[in-house]
């Protein structure tokens, strides 16, 4: 039998564009080849180029990440803004409905305490937010 989810009634999260999601260290934003493509091509980039200026290639790994700056934010964050909003990995695009933070409401109390978008806006229903794990996991066995 399978435990409910916390979530069996919906989530509210509205993305208020504030950028705390794209701070501090120890975190990494990992984009497919598509995304790189994507992202090149919304700033006005050669594929070469933005791979160049805004990837890192861990040694050992096959996934591209973005840089992060000194202080550890993403390299596309600026004045608390994405400059890559509209063209942002799916990585972004599905937080906060990461596995991590809803494996509990406890986990999703503390992204809350970042996020000052997790409990406003709509509500997204536990389909949609299985949805959005789906999409995740079936990138990441595609990769």
């Amino acid at each position: 039998m399978t435990k409910a989810k916390f979530y069996k009634s919906g989530l509210r999260f509205e993305c208020s564009e504030c950028g705390q999601c794209c701070t501090g260290t120890g975190g990494y934003v990992e984009v497919s080849r598509r995304e790189a493509e994507t992202i090149a091509g919304f700033l006005k980039l050669a594929e070469q180029e933005f791979l160049e200026q805004y990837i890192d290639f861990p040694e050992g790994g096959d996934r591209l990440r973005l840089k992060s700056g000194a202080n550890g934010d993403c390299v596309f964050l600026a004045d608390n803004r994405c400059r890559i909003y509209p063209a942002r990995p799916l990585q972004c695009r599905t937080f906060p409905f990461w596995p991590e933070n809803l494996k509990s409401p406890y986990r999703w109390k503390l992204a809350a305490r970042v996020c000052p978008g997790i409990h406003r806006g709509r509500r997204y229903s536990a389909a949609e937010i299985e949805e959005i794990l789906g999409a995740m996991k079936n990138r990441d066995a595609k990769e």
